[in-house]
């Protein structure tokens, strides 16, 4: 996907489509890391401690509800 930089004000801006952000859970809320190796520029989602344990107990909770007879069987 080729883009191009947007005027803003006095500023540029690069517009992410809806399903790029959609796809890595990105909303005006979400902190962005922004670096650069000084040949590209890497922009990631800022991912804190506590939304990084939020979401291994939703994955935890899926699976548990999913395979929770095949738990009980090797349980007993």
């Amino acid at each position: 996907m080729t883009k191009r930089l947007t005027r803003v004000g006095n500023s540029q801006a690069l517009v992410i489509d809806k399903p790029i952000l959609d796809l890595l859970g990105i909303t005006m809320e979400t902190d962005l890391e922004i670096t650069t190796d000084g040949k590209g520029l890497h922009i990631v989602p800022r991912v804190t401690e506590s939304d990084r344990r939020r979401r291994v107990k939703a994955a935890a909770d899926r699976v548990m509800t999913k395979h929770r007879k095949t738990f009980e069987k090797l349980a007993k």
